[in-house]
């Protein structure tokens, strides 16, 4: 399938998602990686299934507003996340998401600008991670799974790989002010699903729901 988006120049890619891969695992090896070993005993499945190159979409189900970090630190290459756009609002902060690739969209609408933000974060060489449902969830299962992963893998030809986040949701319960310490986090990775045939909504639906069956049934075992 040939990549349907327009071309961008160098100029534009500039102006466009930025993101420093140097400075992103630094922060990973040196930060985030020591934090969650040492205080959520982390245990990580399914290296070995991260292609190192190519276009890649990371889909995970969400259930801790630390998720992206988990399942970013958890690949063998830098992962872009959207980000609410909110964040990009705040001094500082938006220059440092940004740096690590972090992309906006708008919470609760349908956000085209996002999805073609997360286009051209694949078109400029990150993996991208998506939220299946879009939104967190209680227990991290997925039981509404939204289209916009498989769009963007269909326009792509991009890859799904499927991620399970398995007790993240006790780092941060709801009414909480600060994050809990010593919860035991488990990060399981599935095998590549190959991008959508055909951008057509039976086919897109059909792909999400394995997308997400894949996601569940990691998540059924466990930790």
């Amino acid at each position: 399938m040939e990549n349907e988006t327009t071309p961008t120049t160098t100029k534009d890619n500039e102006k466009a998602q930025g993101g420093n891969h140097l400075l992103y695992m630094m922060f990973k090896w040196l930060v985030v990686r020591p934090l969650l070993y040492l205080f959520y005993q982390e245990r990580i499945y399914g290296t070995e299934n991260v292609p190192l190159t190519g276009n890649l979409i990371v889909v995970s189900n969400h259930a801790s507003d630390f998720d992206p970090l988990i399942v970013g630190s958890c690949m063998a290459r830098p992962v872009a996340f959207m980000a609410k756009e909110e964040l990009f609002e705040i001094p500082v902060l938006k220059q440092a998401i940004t740096a690590f690739g972090a992309y906006p969209v708008k919470r609760g609408a349908g956000d085209r600008a996002a999805i073609r933000s997360a286009i051209e974060s694949i078109n400029k060489g990150w993996a991208t991670g998506i939220f299946l449902e879009g939104t967190r969830t209680l227990d991290g299962k997925i039981t509404n799974p939204k289209l916009g992963a498989a769009m963007i893998a269909s326009k792509t030809n991009a890859p799904f790989l499927p991620v399970c986040v398995w007790g993240t949701e006790t780092i941060l319960p709801k009414g909480a002010k600060f994050p809990k310490l010593f919860q035991p986090v488990t990060v399981r990775i599935g095998e590549l699903i190959p991008a959508p045939e055909s951008g057509d909504r039976a086919t897109l639906e059909a792909y999400t729901q394995k997308c997400a069956d894949a996601i569940n049934a990691l998540h059924a075992l466990g930790r």
